[in-house]
């Protein structure tokens, strides 16, 4: 957009100064400064000078020298503008670079601790496996411990019922 708008300004620039030079160097505006008695230009401090044919060569060369002196300015004022847009793209771009990299490592953290989260809850299901296998193995342990009981109270009721005959 900045590139387009200083394209816009170096076709029209020179074609305004263009067209001011062409309606001064007219023969209306010739008339213009030829007619009116009250314009005084100052070459010199010590001399003014009315406007006359002479003196018509004289303002044509200061609004020469105007002109010029204007599109000189124009011209540093659009290489100034040209060198800032050059000089502020490479630190746009390395502003976006910089963006795409913390974007990137934002993604980066973001997929480790998705990966901590996973290996957390990887690790609770391996505990919680273990804290049932644990409870399986107790309540079978149990349940032996019951059936010896039980076989050992059969073995003592078989004896005494023996022991009784």
């Amino acid at each position: 957009m900045l590139n387009h708008l200083s394209l816009v300004k170096e076709v029209w620039l020179p074609l305004i100064v263009l067209a001011n030079a062409l309606s001064i160097n007219s023969p209306a505006f010739a008339q213009i400064i030829q007619t009116n008695p009250q314009q005084i230009i100052q070459t010199n401090p010590q001399q003014i000078i009315r406007t006359n044919p002479q003196t018509q060569d004289l303002l044509q060369e200061r609004f020469r020298q105007q002109q010029e002196q204007q599109n000189q300015q124009t011209q540093e004022r659009m290489n100034e503008t040209w060198l800032r847009q050059n000089f502020q793209q490479p630190q746009q771009l390395q502003t976006i670079q910089q963006q795409q990299f913390t974007r990137q490592r934002q993604e980066m953290f973001r997929q480790q601790q998705l990966r901590l989260q996973q290996e957390e809850t990887r690790l609770q299901q391996q505990d919680f496996s273990r804290q049932q296998q644990l409870r399986i193995q107790q309540q079978q342990l149990r349940q032996d411990q019951q059936i010896r009981q039980q076989q050992q109270l059969r073995l003592q009721e078989q004896i005494r019922q023996q022991q009784l005959r």
